[in-house]
């Protein structure tokens, strides 16, 4: 029997992953793909090549996915090669080659579970488990960047373990969108967009605070976020900024890629204030525009783009010190005295100076 491709990606269902799984899909042999589990929540974003041998949709349920698992079992065979979409090895062991697409730098312990609301924590601790317990069953990783292929070896241990998993790095992407006009070229309604879900490394709320230092300092750059139904949270946190101190930052909710893709040419610059990233594709298809990028100054960022101006990203001042040089907006640095200084200021009875951002 000829060996065949398994496909399995339940939980991929939004942001990045689905955008990536919606051009493999296109461009996959279905001659020889076997079997494909796909997460239903992901539907109506996905097309599915013909000839494909059956197709499973999985449910975000335990139930629903422990059935997949039995049923990826039970239809790979001895030579298939089972791509595992979703960055974990699987539960059940199979007579195939395992092969993980680890695009989830939270499945490597690099961000506390603290961060995580409660049930997210308890799941991602269990996916965690999961990952380093069973990682003995992967043949290969594979990764888009070379910041995550270090970080994946370290989790791993490659250093001090001779069976350690290859890791190979391949990034890919369906397509690239057409460049537009500089933004000197092209109207804009937005200073600045930031495209991501509310995950807890994405940053959002130090950038909020930095949104909300600049409105204190009479500056009011409009900003465009995509939060999704699931971060009811930071869209609160979002309308109470703007009736607190008049922030122009509004949230558009979860857009299709589309969208995604006019709303860049409606904006002067993306801002991207995530920790950690795997791949950024926000960063790819800015770039790719010729669309102006202020990030933070770590190594995800400079695997991908060349942005125009970076930051400290756990620091809100550090924040509104870049968009403020982006702007183009004059900023006094701080004016160093004499020790005859104090001594004046003790005697005269001055008033301190305002701390500046």
């Amino acid at each position: 029997m000829t060996p065949g491709l398994v496909l399995y990606a339940p939980n991929v269902h939004t942001g990045g992953g689905v955008v990536l799984l919606h051009g493999l899909l296109a461009v996959c042999p279905a001659d020889r793909l076997r079997a494909a589990f796909l997460d239903e929540r992901a539907r109506s974003e996905l097309v599915l090549p013909a000839g494909i041998g059956s197709v499973e949709w999985v449910r975000p349920s335990a139930s629903s996915r422990l059935g997949a698992e039995r049923s990826l079992r039970a239809v790979t065979r001895s030579g298939d090669t089972v791509l595992c979409f979703h960055g974990l090895p699987p539960l059940l062991p199979n007579a195939g080659r395992v092969v993980v697409f680890q695009q989830n730098r939270n499945y490597l312990g690099l961000n506390p579970l603290s961060q995580f609301a409660p049930r997210t924590a308890l799941r991602l601790g269990f996916e965690r488990l999961v990952g380093r317990m069973f990682r003995r069953r992967v043949a290969e990783y594979i990764v888009q960047t070379p910041t995550m292929a270090r970080d994946l070896a370290q989790w791993y241990g490659n250093g001090s373990n001779a069976r350690a998993a290859p890791i190979r790095v391949l990034p890919f992407i369906d397509t690239l969108p057409t460049a537009i006009e500089s933004t000197a070229a092209r109207a804009t309604d937005w200073d600045f967009v930031y495209v991501s879900d509310g995950e807890a490394h994405k940053n959002h709320r130090c950038l909020l605070q930095a949104w909300r230092l600049l409105a204190e300092q009479g500056l009011r750059p409009r900003l465009a976020l995509t939060l999704g139904p699931r971060d009811g949270g930071l869209v609160r946190e979002v309308e109470a900024l703007r009736t607190d101190c008049g922030a122009e930052v509004h949230n558009l909710g979860h857009l299709p890629r589309e969208q995604v893709l006019q709303l860049y040419g409606a904006a002067r610059a993306l801002i991207f204030p995530s920790t950690s990233e795997s791949f950024g594709l926000p960063l790819i298809e800015a770039q790719h525009l010729g669309v102006p990028i202020l990030a933070p100054e770590l190594d995800y960022v400079r695997d991908v783009c060349t942005p125009v101006q970076t930051f400290d990203p756990h620091s809100p001042v550090s924040i509104v010190r870049a968009v403020k040089r982006f702007l183009a907006l004059p900023e006094t640095p701080l004016a160093v005295g004499r020790p005859a200084d104090l001594w004046r200021a003790l005697l005269e009875g001055d008033a301190p100076a305002s701390p500046q951002a």
